[in-house]
């Protein structure tokens, strides 16, 4: 019973909502920007109507290349609520990372996600709740959902927060958590969403590098039936973080909790506040929010990204990838805590005015049929989710999938990693019936929203089994060679760049924009560079072929090696230490550590216990490597480098194809760190 504690306390946080008067009207307009922008195929914003016209896909991509102002600023004007036009559509330079999008125009995203919506339709779902014990949803309507927001937002004022002022979101999925995102941006405050995965050293890291006021957490939080201490947490975070004032606790479960002097009672607090407050409006430009992400350096990013060039991108590939229509049911299983909830479970579908799905759970609890029985259940008709996730239920076989009605799907998508051809067809073929449009999405965290997938595309096209194949309106693909020049044609493979500004990209890293133009514009000057390699076939599509950077993808979470390295590095009997990915049949990559360890340590076998704890404590389980090999040295250059393609060579059994190694200091190094691989391999073979 306790575990339904926050169910019932949104139901009675609700049904007291629902004896109060209603959210007044606040007059919505889609104001006109210049004529001068409004130059689109037919004088307005038709690229959304026609898009699923046969033959507008080759027609409108020409249009977004040729004529970006032309394209976008008539979407803009009337996709979006603005309090006030802009004057500019862009003005971007990739030469110094400059980017902007909709200059001098104002609005407020939460009124773009809530009021446009309770102003015609206030009883439509917004959210479903599937929370971790099944058959227990919750819906919230959007009118419910824009009153839950303003109470907490006016509970965030009364707490201190400004616009401009950072707060940290520690939560699971729930509507509470969705209503803290839309509170900060009703406000003009930015949120940090913090997976509820991370340990307190990570998560106070990134609060720290926020300078975050106040953290929002749960007491506790429930995932496949375990409990997750999320307070004890955030109160082990919060000792190390000088700048946070305020910690408000929601209750997803009965359990008491410790309450100390920062602490203070969240839904206690909110019953007390009004059900209306004011937005504020803001510039286009302005934060909406950060997201931290790995890079190829141990110090996580906060990626920036701001308020109308983010929301119309999330909100038109929500709509044109998904072929999402008005009265579907939009299920993402994306955490919020990444970039794919914030785009398509928060920001994209409720501009949109969709019913969006809060998946609380895991694929596998109760059993292997918990994603269909929520499809069958909630009727759900696009589906998105993780290669990672559908790699690891092919594997419980078709049983699971075929004892659930899933005739309401309509579009499958994966996110996260490159799938493979054997899990694209068992998606496509078994889950989908064969007749689901399946789509294979290429993004990041730092592109806002979906850069390419097979759809939208011209009436009929093909799709390809694992390929994400056609970009995205306004997103120009170039592969480039190692020497920074373009590679064209048919048939080759090289550094995925892009070559022009579209507006759901990052404006920066948070506080550091030095750091931004070097990342992302440096290595190969006026193009963005992915860090991706990819394939462009025959028919011109692309094939994303995985990262080129020191950065691997654990089940679709991005990880820097270095941020592994440098957690191991704390342990005073290792050295030295090189992380290198490699593939995994389940998590599609995995972490795999080389560690030299000093002669005095003593037993070796406690030693990689005690990294992989501390791996754990200091960034999250996941990062933690499946395969730590204790080695007498390193492969290293005479300049002192680690050569870690040599490493990824030897463990991926491909020491017949080592290239070049006249630079290393000692060659005799392979032979070494083979056998000790090897001794590895046949220690394991033996205790199975």
């Amino acid at each position: 019973m306790a575990a339904r504690s926050l169910g019932r306390g949104v139901g009675r946080l609700l049904g007291s909502l629902r004896g109060l008067s209603g959210q007044p009207a606040r007059p919505l307009c889609r104001v006109s920007a210049p004529r001068r922008a409004a130059s689109g195929p037919s004088g307005s914003a038709p690229a959304v109507a026609a898009a699923s016209q046969p033959g507008s896909y080759p027609a409108l991509s020409a249009q977004a290349a040729r004529e970006p102002a032309a394209f976008w600023g008539p979407l803009a004007r009337d996709t979006l609520v603005w309090d006030t036009p802009y004057h500019t559509i862009w003005d971007c330079d990739f030469s110094t990372g400059k980017i902007g999008w909709f200059l001098g125009g104002q609005l407020n995203v939460s009124v773009n996600c809530l009021d446009q919506h309770v102003q015609k339709s206030p009883e439509s779902v917004a959210l479903i709740w599937e929370r971790d014990e099944p058959g227990t949803e919750v819906r919230i309507t959007y009118r419910e959902l824009l009153e839950t927001t303003c109470r907490l937002a006016n509970t965030l004022k009364r707490h201190g927060v400004c616009r401009g002022d950072c707060v940290a979101i520690y939560m699971p999925v729930s509507p509470l958590a969705v209503a803290a995102m839309l509170a900060c941006a009703r406000i003009g405050a930015i949120h940090t969403v913090i997976f509820a995965g991370f340990s307190a050293v990570s998560l106070a890291g990134r609060i720290n590098d926020a300078k975050c006021k106040v953290v929002l957490t749960c007491n506790q939080g429930l995932r496949g039936g375990r409990v997750m201490e999320l307070k004890k947490i955030v109160d082990e975070a919060v000792k190390h973080c000088p700048t946070v004032q305020r910690v408000l606790v929601a209750h997803r479960t009965d359990n008491k909790v410790h309450m100390g002097d920062l602490d203070v009672p969240l839904e206690q607090e909110m019953a007390k506040e009004d059900p209306v407050c004011a937005p504020e409006s803001m510039g286009s430009e302005d934060m909406l929010f950060m997201l931290y992400t790995s890079g190829s350096t141990g110090m996580p990013k906060g990626i920036v990204h701001t308020q109308a060039g983010y929301l119309l991108y999330a909100a038109l590939t929500h709509k044109l990838v998904f072929d999402h229509r008005p009265g579907d049911i939009f299920g993402c299983v994306a955490d919020i805590g990444w970039i794919t909830g914030h785009s398509y479970v928060v920001y994209g579908p409720l501009c949109n005015g969709a019913t969006s799905v809060l998946f609380e759970s895991t694929p596998v609890y109760p059993n292997a049929g918990r994603y269909w029985e929520t499809v069958e259940r909630l009727k759900i008709n696009q589906f998105y989710g993780a290669p990672t996730a559908v790699r690891l239920l092919l594997k419980y076989g078709d049983a699971w999938v075929k004892k659930y009605d899933r005739s309401s799907l309509r579009t499958l998508g994966s996110v996260g990693e490159p799938i493979n051809c054997e899990a694209w067809e068992w998606l496509h073929r078994v889950v989908g019936d064969s007749r689901c449009t399946l789509v294979d999405t290429w993004w990041q965290t730092e592109t806002g929203g979906i850069c390419i997938a097979p759809r939208p595309s011209e009436e009929g096209a093909e799709i390809l089994p694992g390929m994400a194949m056609r970009p995205f309106f306004g997103i120009i693909p170039v592969l480039m060679d190692e020497k920074g020049t373009v590679v064209e044609g048919s048939n080759v493979s090289g550094a995925l760049c892009i070559s022009q500004a579209w507006p759901g990209m990052a404006r920066t890293i948070y506080g550091d924009h030095q750091r931004f133009v070097d990342a992302y514009f440096k290595a190969y000057p006026g193009y963005y560079f992915t860090g991706d390699g990819a394939y462009r076939t025959e028919g011109g599509y692309y094939q994303i072929t995985g990262r080129m950077d020191d950065v691997i993808n654990i089940s679709g979470h991005r990880l820097g090696t270095a941020e592994i390295e440098d957690a191991i590095a704390d342990h005073p009997a290792v050295p030295e230490s090189a992380v290198i990915g490699y593939p995994h049949d389940i998590k599609g990559e995995a972490a795999f550590a080389f560690i030299v360890v000093k002669d005095s340590a003593g037993d070796s076998d406690v030693v990689v216990q005690e990294l992989k704890s501390m791996v754990a404590t200091k960034i999250a389980k996941y990062a933690v490597p499946d395969e730590i090999l204790v080695v007498k040295r390193l492969p290293k250059t005479r300049s002192g480098k680690v050569m870690r393609r040599l490493l990824r060579k030897i463990i991926t059994s491909e020491t017949q194809e080592l290239g070049d190694t006249t630079t290393l200091e000692d060659p005799s190094i392979i032979t070494e760190i083979l056998s000790a691989y090897q001794k590895c391999k046949d220690k394991q073979a033996a205790a199975k």
